[in-house]
């Protein structure tokens, strides 16, 4: 089996998100994309994370797509971090191939994220394009340090179950959608 694990907070969840996960999972050939809704970003602040409840059901409603599931296996594991849940999952399925997904606004500032060099040497990564990131995200930390590992998009469906390191970037139409920005007019909405 051929799983993508695309794990976000999804404050909200947008059509950006289902645009990601679709995008991997149709240019990846995938079974199953798992959206991992995060008990709490390390990297954002608490007091503007909504409730998990309420991402899940954003998510939920988003995940409308073929082998799209929405899961909360990161709190039921007690999970702060992403290595340490791909490390559990992939220990717990050993017969999977795991992917890891993420939007280019996630590769600019993934060199922040704890054990982010181990993550690539844990699992394929998948980068899908996103608005007016995507060019910096291509020189980011990660992407110069594992620029050799870096694969063709014509090579994508053989990503999920290669060796890592390997990661490609993934490139088609672009959602403009953004959590900050959702998250911010629903303030401006407020006041």
């Amino acid at each position: 089996m051929r799983v993508g694990l695309f794990g976000g907070s999804f404050n909200p969840a947008h059509e950006g998100h289902a645009h990601v996960a679709e995008t991997a999972r149709r240019r990846l050939g995938l079974d199953r994309v798992v959206w991992l809704v995060s008990p709490q970003n390390p990297l954002k602040s608490r007091h503007e994370t909504a409730d998990l409840p309420q991402r899940m059901a954003g998510a939920r409603a988003l995940a409308q797509g073929p082998g799209m599931v929405i899961s909360d296996i990161e709190t039921r594991l007690g999970s702060a971090y992403t290595i340490d849940t791909i490390r559990t999952l992939k220990a717990r399925f050993p017969g999977v191939h795991f992917v890891w997904i993420m939007g280019a606004d996630s590769l600019a500032g993934f060199h922040r994220w704890k054990g982010w060099t181990q993550i690539m040497h844990e699992v394929p990564v998948a980068v899908v394009s996103r608005p007016w990131i995507s060019l910096k995200s291509r020189f980011s930390p990660t992407a110069k340090r594992f620029a050799h590992s870096r694969r063709s998009s014509a090579a994508a469906m053989d990503l999920p179950g290669s060796k890592p390191p390997g990661w490609v970037f993934l490139r088609g139409p672009l959602n403009f959608q953004s959590s900050t920005a959702l998250r911010e007019r629903m303030r401006r909405a407020k006041a």
